[in-house]
C-alpha cells in the first residue's frame, strides 16, 4: 500500500501529511483528534538527515503540543550503510531518534508504530519498535536481518537456519512471527481508521511486548528473565509450559 492511500485510510476526516525526500511529516484527524505524523516511504534508508528530521518532527510536537498523539509510519530498509554516515556517527543519531520517542512517551504523548511496508532492522528499531505499541499491515516485511546474511554474521549453516525459522519465529521474517515474538502487537486488517482510534483509546506506556511474546509461543524465556532482574530472585521462571524450535545450539528454545 503506498503512503497517500494509506493515509487517507487512516485519517478519513482529513489530513495533511506531506513527503519530502522520503521523510513524511504532517497531522492527520481521525475519532475527532488530532494526531502528529511522522515516517518514511519508498524503502527509505534512515541516513543522518532523517534521523535528524524525524527526531526535530517528535521534539517539536512535544514542545508546540503537549501530549499530542504521535503515529510512527514505517517503510525503511534500515540505517543507510554509507562510509559517509558511519564517519559521521550515525549510531549517535540514531540513538538520538530513540531517546527522542522516549523522551515523548515520558511527557505524555502516546507513540504508536504502524509497518505498512518494509521494516528492517536499525531503521525499525529505533523507530516503530520503541514505540508504546507497534503494529503492522499483514503484507509487511519485517526482519532484523536475512537468512543469507545471518549465516555469515554467526557461522551457522544457512540451511540450518531455515529449518530453525520454520517453527522459530525468532530466525524468521514476517509481520505473523512478530506478532508471535510481541514485537507487533496486532496486524491491521479492515478500517484501518478504527484500528487506530481503538489504538489510541487502549494504548499506554506499559511495555508488553514480553508478556506477549510468551503467551503467544514466540518467546519463551525473556519475560521470566526480566521479571527475576526486577524482582532480584536468582531463579528464572518459564511459565509457557513448552518449548517451539531450538537455538542454533539446539538445546534449548527462543528467548
Amino acid at each position: 500500500m503506498d503512503w497517500q492511500t494509506l493515509a487517507n485510510a487512516l485519517f478519513p476526516e482529513g489530513q495533511d501529511i506531506v513527503e519530502r525526500d522520503h521523510f513524511l511529516s504532517g497531522t492527520g484527524q481521525v475519532a475527532g483528534q488530532t494526531v502528529a505524523v511522522i515516517g518514511t516511504t519508498d524503502h527509505a534508508p534512515i541516513g543522518i538527515e532523517i534521523a535528524l528530521a524525524q527526531a526535530q518532527a517528535i521534539l517539536k510536537t512535544v514542545q508546540d503540543f503537549p501530549q499530542r498523539p504521535i503515529l510512527i509510519l514505517v517503510d525503511t530498509q534500515g540505517q543507510r550503510l554509507r562510509h559517509r554516515d558511519e564517519m559521521l556517527g550515525i549510531n549517535s543519531y540514531m540513538a538520538h531518534l530513540g531517546k527522542c520517542v522516549d523522551f515523548a512517551r515520558r511527557q505524555g504523548h502516546t507513540v504508536l508504530g504502524l509497518v505498512y511496508d518494509q521494516a528492517l532492522s536499525g531503521g525499525f528499531i529505533t523507530s516503530g519498535l520503541i514505540a508504546d505499541a507497534c503494529f503492522a499491515l499483514p503484507q509487511a516485511t519485517i526482519r532484523v536481518m536475512g537468512l543469507p546474511a545471518m549465516a555469515r554474521i554467526t557461522k551457522v549453516p544457512e540451511e540450518r537456519l531455515t529449518e530453525l525459522a520454520k517453527e522459530n519465529p525468532v530466525f524468521a521474517p514476517g509481520a505473523e512471527n512478530y506478532l508471535r515474538m510481541g514485537g507487533v502487537h496486532a496486524l491491521w486488517e479492515g478500517e484501518l481508521a478504527a484500528k487506530l482510534a481503538a489504538a489510541l483509546r487502549e494504548t499506554d506506556a506499559v511495555d508488553r511486548r514480553m508478556a506477549l511474546g510468551q503467551e503467544r509461543g514466540g518467546r519463551h524465556m525473556a519475560y521470566g528473565v526480566a521479571e527475576a532482574v526486577r524482582t532480584g530472585s536468582d531463579r528464572v521462571g518459564n511459565t509457557s509450559g513448552s518449548r517451539t524450535g531450538d537455538r542454533m545450539s539446539g538445546d534449548a528454545g527462543p528467548a
